[in-house]
């Protein structure tokens, strides 16, 4: 490796830092404080805990994503889409496919409930440090929270400008926090180095016998210390695995630190179990603390604006590959085609932590909340990356996947405890996706099947004797279809009933392929002013449709699609309809001129 190649590799490191390890590393502020309301601080009780904390990281965050999940990937790329689709070659039972299917559906929409209590939880447990602040430890509850929306506004409206300048400068950031964050903890590790024997697992399980009950409640919070764990395998593509295994190894050990140092320093100091983290920096360097709370800040809203991309990013594969309603969709750079923004998701988002914000009030009471959505999601991972290992015969990981696996539903089964103290609010939010997604799958197949088609072969003889009868418009048009063997009802209407019939006439068919990337056009003829341009795209690429039509030489003077119009009584299409209705059409999403757009009506009744 050369020196500028090793220079290169070492900023991805750092980058990671930056753009994967934020919600993690943000989780020290608050889940001591959270799981210590439930225990008293005797040394036996904060080993057991520490223990309970240093193996969830090892098994949640370091076998099941940092080894198992991030040794499957295509192409270099990772998350649930793609465990998805290297699952389901090897499936052949349909009610099998459905349920897995299924599945990556509910993990998607529980990661956008996890992304609403995310910024909130973190960014209000920054601003409480405020508390510690000489002459400001009566600062109302009120204030913190319109500081904590002030926050959140700012970081919800530069969304649309796009966070590509600002970027470059979350990786030293984090860099700093997390040399901060395992500064602090070793001073106090060092006056109380005893405290590093809860590293052994007997303590968690000594702990775990011994208050059964209480253990079972208690592990509901210590899941707090891995939430953001799942970016290591989601972020992938972005960074490669590498850069992301290193960082994962620096931020293990700061946050052992973190969370150890907190541990000693509530042993001497029994009194602080209400904010153990601000706590400890207040006492370790009382004249620094103000700098330590900016910079708790900062953390959290890169921890926040990971968290958004993400959503962002998840959404666009969910809707190039039809799972999802097409949503208006920016491209905020010029040269990273993937740093995007969904206007309306961002604002649904932004509503959504404003009321986390103000019906919790506490980030203690949002704590009790957080979580449930998180391990949701990692038990999805574990029965999926299971599976998959089982499928490949690769039975040494498949062991260690289930053994992960079940961890994480022991964990959601005590996060079910939250359901009442708030954590429906991740359910309900998670729903809305959950439902949309349901709904607008199962409406566009019912949709397309009311819709007459005419087979291909059925087509041609038709459109090859209309075509020679001469009298054709000058030009180019495209017709775009979903499948190449049907024609949809909306092109034999406008040819044959309308008589709308070009020198030149496309038919465009787009499919998402099963990678990740790579864009490859084929234009078959079909016949005299006849082609077929079919366009394979990998479900993460962001297509630029005219530049497609460029290189083919394509320069079209009109484009029809065709224009549904949903007739029903049933409330469920009622709603399918208002979806169609509210999101952009196929051509419209791809950006196409306006100018050239011609909609065919069509009336479906369901």
């Amino acid at each position: 490796m050369t020196l500028r190649q090793r220079v290169k590799h070492e900023m991805m490191v750092i980058k990671s830092l930056g753009v994967v390890y934020g919600d993690i590393g943000t989780s020290p502020i608050y889940t001591l404080a959270v799981i210590l309301l439930l225990i008293v601080p005797t040394a036996a009780n904060i080993n057991g805990v520490l223990s309970l904390i240093a193996w969830t990281l090892m098994i949640l965050v370091t076998v099941q994503y940092a080894w198992l999940a991030t040794s499957l990937s295509k192409r270099g790329e990772g998350g649930t889409v793609v465990l998805l689709n290297i699952l389901l070659p090897y499936l052949k039972n349909g009610r099998l496919i459905a349920f897995v299917t299924m599945l990556s559906f509910l993990g998607i929409s529980l990661m956008i409930g996890d992304a609403v209590i995310t910024p909130a939880i973190s960014i209000l447990s920054a601003v409480e440090g405020i508390a510690l602040i000489p002459g400001y430890e009566e600062t109302s509850r009120w204030t913190m929270l319109f500081i904590a929306a002030g926050v959140a506004l700012a970081l919800f409206a530069v969304q649309r400008k796009g966070i590509e300048r600002i970027a470059s400068a979350f990786g030293p950031i984090m860099v700093l926090w997390f040399l901060t964050l395992a500064a602090g903890g070793l001073y106090f590790i060092i006056q109380n180095p005893t405290i590093l024997s809860a590293l052994n697992p007997i303590y968690a399980l000594h702990f775990l016998l011994e208050h059964p009950m209480i253990s079972f409640v208690i592990l509901a919070d210590v899941i707090l210390c891995a939430t953001g764990g799942e970016a290591l395998y989601a972020d992938m593509g972005h960074l490669g695995r590498l850069p992301i295994l290193k960082g994962w190894l620096f931020v293990f050990f700061a946050l052992l630190l973190a969370y150890f140092g907190q541990g000693a320093f509530i042993l001497s100091h029994p009194e602080s179990i209400k904010a153990p983290f601000f706590e400890l920096f207040h006492t370790l360097a009382p004249a620094y603390y103000v700098p330590l709370l900016l910079l708790a800040i900062m953390a959290t809203i890169i921890a926040s604006q990971a968290m958004i991309s993400g959503i962002f990013s998840v959404l666009y594969q969910a809707m190039s590959t039809r799972i999802f309603p097409h949503f208006k969709v920016n491209f905020t750079s010029d040269e990273l085609r993937s740093q995007i923004y969904v206007g309306s998701v961002n604002w649904f988002l932004f509503i959504c932590v404003i009321a986390m914000l103000f019906i919790f009030k506490e980030s203690g009471k949002l704590a009790a909340a957080y979580g449930l959505a998180v391990a949701g999601a990692m038990s999805i991972t574990g029965v999926l990356m299971s599976l998959i290992f089982w499928y490949k015969k690769e039975y040494i990981k498949f062991t260690f996947a289930t053994l992960s696996g079940i961890t994480s539903l022991i964990f959601f089964a005590s996060s079910l405890l939250k359901i009442p103290h708030g954590g429906y609010w991740s359910l309900i939010i998670a729903s809305i996706p959950l439902i949309i997604v349901i709904v607008y799958t199962r409406g566009q197949k019912r949709l397309y099947a009311s819709l007459a088609s005419l087979d291909k072969h059925e087509f041609l003889p038709q459109y090859n004797e209309r075509y020679t009868h001469g009298g054709n418009i000058p030009g180019t048009a495209l017709f775009f279809a979903r499948n190449t063997d049907h024609i949809p009802a909306y092109i034999s209407k406008t040819m044959f009933q309308n008589g709308i019939i070009y020198d030149r006439n496309i038919i465009v068919t787009v499919k998402a392929s099963g990678d990740p990337h790579g864009i490859h056009s084929e234009l078959t003829p079909l016949g005299e002013g006849l082609d077929l341009l079919l366009i394979h795209h990998g479900y993460m690429e962001i297509l630029n449709m005219e530049e497609i039509l460029e290189k083919r030489s394509i320069d079209e003077r009109t484009i029809f699609y065709g224009q549904e119009e949903i007739i029903s009584d049933n409330p469920i299409w009622k709603f399918f309809a208002i979806i169609k209705d509210l999101s952009p059409n196929f051509v419209s999403f791809y950006k196409f001129p306006h100018e050239k757009l011609i909609g065919v009506a069509r009336r479906a009744e369901f």
